[in-house]
């Protein structure tokens, strides 16, 4: 069978690094119809060693322009020179009016999203999203992999299949040895950054705490983050053999990394996704977001989240100045439910 008997699929990618983890459930939905597909993922550079731990997709092309850069003319040239790909098909997650350009140019057939930003023309399958159906980012994403009947919108949630990223166990070993980690005793993975904001951040100290009960129990810690959650791991691990990786690995690092970890505690984040893409137990925590839109998509997680009448507000900064969202759940509750994990 060559590469023309499939079905050529370009699909335009989210920008955030959980959202590119649950679009790997689109990807697999492509991947179960009737007939052979070769799934194209239009994505920022950032986004390549996610994306490369995801055998469904066949090849990544990147976007010349930086976020929330409009960059007409490089979206031009990069469509015409994917022309000769002659896609079938064009999926575009976001929203956007630039996001659907690419595809436009690359004239996909049939280019499919849902209505927004006066999309007209550039999306010649345009979708209704309705969010009283559709209420998970995940399945917005894989709806849009389905077969779309417009008298019925949405009439029925989608099932969703989980991510599940591939692990380099070659690279872990190295990981390992170069960053003098063992394995000795279990290992407790900490997400404590949020790229969103702190509204959606766990208290430091409630963090530190944590790993103090940890230590006490024979456990340790990795801290997992960008080098932006460098100062506030060091914070967390001031005096409990805690170790700090914040900033010393790459984002595939941490997939391989999370791998041999008995259990991750994380904020509502991009890691959060990720850790549960690779499979191990969680405990999420959550702000001012809710695990209604966002969940971690695994049976193996815990989570914690208040509701509190002014929950979810999906704001970077808590608007009511109290925290109470995230103050409120302690660091014993989390200690417990860490435990359970590690015992099962």
């Amino acid at each position: 069978m060559t590469v023309r008997d499939a079905q050529q699929i370009l699909v335009a990618g989210p920008a955030w690094v959980g959202d590119m983890v649950m679009a790997q459930s689109l990807f697999m939905t492509l991947k179960q119809r009737p007939f052979p597909v070769e799934i194209d993922v239009l994505a920022p550079a950032w986004s390549n060693p996610i994306l490369a731990r995801m055998p469904e997709v066949r090849e990544i092309i990147n976007l010349p322009v930086s976020h929330g850069e409009f960059g007409l003319l490089r979206r031009y040239q990069l469509g015409k020179s994917l022309r000769a790909k002659h896609y079938d098909q064009a999926i575009i997650t976001p929203r956007s009016y630039k996001a659907a350009l690419v595809p436009f140019f690359a004239k996909a057939k049939q280019r499919t999203g849902y209505r927004g930003e006066m999309r007209y023309g550039v999306i010649n399958d345009i979708r209704t999203l309705d969010k009283n159906i559709l209420k998970q980012t995940v399945q917005r994403y894989v709806a849009l992999g389905l077969e779309y009947e417009p008298d019925k919108g949405a009439s029925q949630l989608p099932t969703v299949p989980f991510p599940n990223l591939t692990v380099d166990d070659e690279n872990r070993q190295r990981l390992l040895t170069e960053l003098n980690l063992n394995l000795d005793k279990s290992v407790i993975a900490f997400l404590p950054g949020a790229e969103y904001g702190e509204a959606k951040r766990w208290p430091i100290n409630y963090y530190a705490d944590l790993a103090n009960k940890l230590y006490e129990q024979g456990l340790q810690v990795w801290i997992l983050g960008s080098e932006k959650d460098h100062t506030a791991a060091a914070t967390i691990a001031e005096g409990n053999g805690a170790v700090n990786l914040c900033g010393k690995t790459r984002l595939e690092d941490s997939i391989d990394l999370l791998s041999v970890c008995k259990s991750a505690v994380t904020n509502d984040s991009g890691l959060m996704h990720v850790a549960a893409a690779v499979g191990i137990p969680l405990v999420a925590i959550y702000g001012s977001s809710t695990p209604e839109y966002t969940p971690p998509l695994t049976n193996k997680a815990n989570i914690q989240y208040l509701a509190l009448e002014c929950s979810p507000c999906f704001k970077r900064e808590c608007p009511l100045g109290h925290m109470q969202c995230l103050n409120d759940i302690n660091s014993e509750i989390i200690f417990q439910s860490v435990l359970e994990q590690v015992k099962e």
